[in-house]
């Protein structure tokens, strides 16, 4: 599962139990490490094995896989010199051993070189596809012959220092996303920028991308560190979390053997969380101050507005200990009892509902400012003028985890919504797919012995009446097994039951984020 192996010359057929829908005719795209060593050199992180995309296309029944590793700078160099040249999340890069001494010095000393390891996730722009890390660097592929085209650096075009792997797209291609920079007297803040659809006059969208609003930061020189963000039809959500990049250690540090992205994290133990709000259109920061008690936060589920308030659903771990901690490939490779002893020093994973008033001027202090008759969640006025938020935990089991969470998204993000779909982490271990009724918090499970699935993407049937009328699509493999070890596993989203199977004679490391292309 956290092995390396070797792209592919072209697809392989897969054999194909079950019935796949008909209607079902697309690309299954989905990126992740494939590269966990360089030579004699090994990756000590999960985020740092070198990219790699995977497409399984489903046609008349028919299913092929294929692979190929993303022509980064990072990969390209590695491969050239035999070692590892950019530091990436959680490994440094070594100067030249070749080098004399004074080269040696200079390479210490020549700046930060970011990595443009994009094993994260890939996503639309205009009529193009970028696979993506957290950096400033994206990187377009074509999604039919899985070839690199062009590295893409967006501080050619924003200020940014870098954004998400988790942007949002409207019904019209309209890209959002969501990074730190400098803002006002160099103090750091955080801007959602906007990247416009499909021109008329087929040029570049990314050209006429722009910062729409900012977000002030809570410390001067230490960024929270973004994974996702939330969005409604009029709003945006920022949850700025206790989880600290030490921007003064990141710059003085960078240079000096031994430093990666890892080092510079730190956890802020007395800030708590932070949500921000900000509108659309326009774009303005809203100075309304939310706070609660410090969670760990990497993916947003979704969030909507209703009657004067926003809903905000969230994976969150409890407490200000950062769980990457617990993700270098040492721990997560460990035997099965190693790997419980560690997850049980780990935060908590639960699922949360936050309410956010929108109207907290005339309320007196104490009282609870949410009234929607449907949760729990609370919001009170306290003396300094900030709001503390009180969740409504819609799941939660010991050292399960619902993550990864997946929705209707074309028809419900943004909107008041009934399923979310996720991945089941057992002590770190996917090792099942959840479906999650957030009003009634039913949950229904699939699970396979031995088999570890990964994040359940949803595909809407094209005569859809309800919300979960469609498909989950997810890669699973099983380690250990000769034949066809891993599949493409087709569930009905209704109620989990298998619908089919495509199974390849080939193992599949594990895999992140991606998307279905029709």
């Amino acid at each position: 599962f956290y092995s390396s192996c070797e792209e592919l010359a072209e697809p392989i057929p897969a054999h194909v139990s079950g019935k796949i829908p008909a209607w079902l005719t697309g690309s299954l795209l989905r990126m992740g490490p494939g590269l966990f060593e360089i030579g004699d050199e090994p990756f000590y992180h999960l985020f740092d094995g070198q990219a790699l995309i995977h497409k399984f296309d489903l046609k008349d029944g028919h299913v092929t896989y294929f692979r190929r590793f993303i022509r980064t700078d990072a990969y390209v160099r590695a491969m050239t010199e035999k070692r590892i040249v950019i530091t990436e999340f959680g490994t440094a890069a070594y100067p030249d051993p070749c080098k004399n001494i004074f080269s040696r010095f200079f390479t210490y000393f020549q700046g930060i070189e970011v990595t443009d390891n994009c094993l994260v996730n890939i996503y639309p722009i205009g009529e193009d596809f970028y696979a993506c890390t957290e950096t400033n660097y994206i990187t377009k592929v074509d999604p039919d012959t899985l070839e690199t085209i062009k590295k893409v650096d967006l501080c050619n075009y924003l200020s940014v220092n870098g954004v998400t792997a988790h942007p949002h797209t409207e019904p019209d291609g309209t890209v959002y996303n969501i990074g730190n920079c400098f803002g006002k007297n160099m103090s750091l803040a955080y801007n959602i920028v906007k990247i416009p659809p499909p021109q008329e006059d087929k040029s570049d969208p990314i050209e006429k991308s722009k910062v729409l609003v900012q977000f002030p930061s809570s410390e001067r020189f230490k960024p929270s560190y973004i994974h996702s963000f939330g969005m409604t039809e009029n709003y945006f959500v920022f949850v700025e979390t206790p989880v600290k990049i030490n921007l003064l250690k990141f710059l003085t540090s960078w240079s000096i053997r031994g430093t990666n992205y890892m080092d510079c994290f730190e956890s802020n133990d007395k800030m708590g969380t932070w949500f921000h709000l900000a509108t659309k259109n326009p774009g303005e920061y809203m100075d309304h101050k939310f706070r609660t008690s410090a969670f760990n936060l990497f993916h947003h589920i979704n969030c909507y507005e209703d009657q004067g308030f926003i809903v905000v659903d969230l994976c969150t771990w409890k407490g200000h200990d950062f769980v990457y901690n617990y993700l270098y490939l040492a721990n997560v490779r460990q035997n099965w009892e190693e790997v419980k002893k560690a997850a049980l020093r780990a935060p908590q994973p639960e699922v949360r509902r936050y309410v956010l008033p929108l109207d907290i001027h005339r309320e007196e202090q104490g009282k609870n400012l949410v009234s929607l008759p449907y949760t729990t969640a609370t919001a009170v006025m306290c003396s300094d003028g900030t709001v503390w938020l009180e969740p409504e935990v819609l799941f939660s089991g010991p050292r399960q985890a619902f993550e990864f969470p997946q929705i209707n998204y074309k028809k419900y993000c943004g909107k008041n919504y009934t399923f979310a779909y996720g991945l089941g982490l057992n002590h770190f271990v996917p090792d099942r797919i959840c479906k999650l009724n957030v009003k009634s918090k039913e949950t229904w499970i699939w699970q396979e012995p031995d088999a570890y699935p990964s994040e359940p993407l949803f595909v809407q049937s094209p005569d859809a009446k309800d919300e979960d009328d469609g498909v989950l699509l997810s890669i699973v493999v099983k380690p250990g097994v000769t034949q066809r070890p891993a599949f493409l596993l087709i569930l009905n989203a209704t109620d989990l039951t298998e619908i089919a199977r495509a199974e390849v004679d080939v193992m599949i490391p594990v895999t992140l984020h991606g998307l279905y292309k029709p």
